[in-house]
């Protein structure tokens, strides 16, 4: 499977969008490591929330 990655500084400075980025290296079974990314934010003690979207979009539009 071929990846692309988009390069980490197009995420510095973006309005609105104060989270840090977390990441885990998911193995493929072809032998590559897609990389997962998440955003935790609100109260620790609070309700889970998951929110999932695909390709072309990213969490950014749920800010």
């Amino acid at each position: 499977m071929q990846l692309l990655r988009t390069p980490e500084d197009r995420f510095a400075d973006l309005p609105d969008f104060p989270y840090e980025p977390q990441y885990a290296d998911v193995a493929d079974p072809d032998g590559g490591t897609p990389r997962m990314t998440w955003v935790a934010a609100g109260p620790s003690d609070g309700p889970p929330v998951v929110l999932l979207h695909g390709e072309p979009t990213w969490s950014y539009l749920y800010r």
